[in-house]
């Protein structure tokens, strides 16, 4: 029995891709015919739908299929959560880890939901800077919390492999919102993403 993959694209989409990217290959002084790129333009095509799928998903959506009524009122962190982009300037990746918290003000969400949150926004091209923003915004917006929390640690590849080409170069960013301004509680969360609770 042969392997077959089943993925579902956009076959308008792929196609338009397709010849895009073959005619960038052609552009770039390649044969796009010869056997080690005759599927090339189909396969990029497809990997960037895959890359980009943020932008059929809504987060507000991911949040709001999971909310319910508890009374806790300690801090929700979510830590290390993998994520990967592409930085709208250059169309190059960057990838790294994002840490969540929140203090709920009497809903909270499920746990996998603020992954996915994560996903929707990182699945597109980006800025670190308006990513963190946009997980932060949106977890405020819709479980309306006494506060969010929200640092985003990445390594882009327009750093690394072109440009300045500093590889051990990290950017990081953060963004707070109601109680996570207090300094107590910022350091909090700050000190727990820092630790290994293993």
């Amino acid at each position: 029995m042969a392997y077959r993959k089943i993925e579902t694209y956009d076959e308008a989409t792929t196609e338009a891709l397709k010849a895009n990217y073959r005619a960038a290959l052609e552009t770039l002084g390649e044969d796009p015919d010869r056997e080690g790129l005759l599927k090339t333009p189909e396969r990029v095509a497809k990997a960037m739908q895959f890359i980009t799928q943020g932008y059929h998903m809504n987060a507000a959506d991911i949040l709001n299929s999971a909310k319910f009524h508890e009374s806790y009122s300690e801090m929700v962190l979510v830590k290390n959560i993998e994520l990967y982009s592409l930085c709208e300037h250059h169309m190059l990746p960057f990838f790294g880890k994002a840490h969540i918290a929140y203090i709920p003000n009497g809903v909270i969400t499920g746990l996998s939901k603020l992954a996915h949150v994560v996903e929707c926004y990182s699945r597109r091209l980006q800025v670190q800077e308006r990513l963190t923003h946009q997980i932060l915004d949106v977890i405020q917006e819709t479980l309306n919390p006494l506060g969010v929390g929200v640092v985003i640690e990445a390594r882009h590849m327009c750093m690394m492999m072109r440009g300045v080409q500093k590889q051990n170069s990290a950017t990081t960013t953060s963004a707070f919102s109601g109680v996570f301004m207090k300094n107590e509680t910022r350091s909090e969360f700050l000190k727990l993403i820092a630790s290994d609770l293993a």
